[in-house]
């Protein structure tokens, strides 16, 4: 069977790597997209389904599955090769002829003459509460995010966090849970101004200095134990569900593998987003580089940027400026 070459392949189907594959299509490349989900978005279809999203350009609010939606809507003009499930284990460049071979943990083999890496995070996991003895209630009203308001309505609900995701969560479930509490283990925020004036405004009960030290009940959550900080207080809070927010543990050392330096678990980029690799390009939360925002709207730009210089390495004879898509007929 012959091998179908590519032009660009993209690994890592989240928002960077979807609008990247977009672009792709705008400048008539024929492109790859590879994803260890079973599903587009990423990490946002992975973890914040519901959340509202307001710093994405044109849309005052979105949730999040209907910014995935919207972007499979606009990827599938070109109809771009999708393959879903599988994540790419080895990564090579043949030295006869400079292309690309990817193999999966599926043992599939893909091929492409460049490769825009849209990791996201990597292969992430949320960081776990050290305490064992919530194990037993994770997926019992132990929960690490927000996939679904429903089961919330009506509920008492306990939020453990002082981030941008934390926050979001909080004022989502306000209108609809019986009550909201927040614990934070600081007295700053890690979310934006809005978000934090917003919480203030609301009536989210805010406890700072607080932190988590277990849950209790037959079979699913029924009660929280909190402690403040300083003095190592108890209080034992009736509760129905605990959303814990502590961020990710991202798994990135099979890049060291396949040739590319990291910073600080970060892949370094310059303007153009090539990576030390000749042909590799890197887009999103993964890359790092001078003024760099770890946005979605950051990773939008940074996907084309990605995707156009990869067109001039794939050609050295074109522009990697793509023009007005204005000016095109889609």
């Amino acid at each position: 069977m012959a091998e179908e070459i590519f032009d660009v392949t993209i690994v890592g189907a989240g928002p960077t790597g979807m609008f990247g594959g977009f672009y792709a299509g705008l400048r008539g490349m024929k492109c790859k997209i590879i994803d260890s989900m079973e599903a587009l978005g990423g990490q946002v279809s992975a973890m914040y389904p519901e959340k509202d999203i307001f710093d994405v350009a044109g849309f005052p609010r979105v949730s999040g599955k209907k910014l995935v939606q919207d972007l499979e809507e606009q990827l599938m003009r070109f109809h771009p090769n999708i393959i879903l499930g599988e994540k790419v284990s080895t990564l090579v460049k043949r030295p006869a002829d400079n292309v690309f071979e990817m193999t999966t943990d599926k043992g599939a083999k893909h091929y492409t003459k460049a490769v825009v890496l849209a990791l996201g995070m990597g292969s992430f996991t949320p960081k776990k509460h050290p305490n064992p003895e919530l194990v037993p209630y994770e997926g019992k009203g132990v929960n690490y995010g927000v996939l679904s308001m429903e089961p919330f309505k009506g509920k008492r609900v306990l939020i453990v966090g002082g981030g941008d995701s934390a926050l979001d969560w909080a004022l989502m479930l306000e209108p609809i849970a019986a009550k909201v509490t927040l614990v934070h283990r600081r007295d700053e925020f890690r979310a934006h101004e809005s978000s934090v004036q917003k919480l203030k405004a609301s009536k989210v009960e805010v406890k700072l200095w607080h932190e988590l030290k277990t849950v209790k009940g037959n079979g699913k959550v029924e009660e929280a134990v909190i402690y403040e900080n300083h003095t190592m207080a108890e209080e034992t809070l009736p509760m129905d569900f605990v959303v814990l927010n502590f961020g990710f543990q991202a798994s990135l050392s099979f890049l060291k593998e396949w040739g590319i330096n990291l910073e600080k678990n970060k892949i370094p980029v310059n303007h153009r987003m090539e990576t030390n690799v000749p042909g590799i390009y890197a887009a999103g939360d993964i890359v790092t580089h001078p003024g760099k925002l770890d946005l979605i709207a950051t990773g939008f730009a940074e996907g084309a940027i990605a995707v156009n210089f990869s067109k001039t390495y794939i050609n050295p004879g074109e522009k990697a400026e793509p023009g007005h898509s204005s000016s095109l007929k889609l």
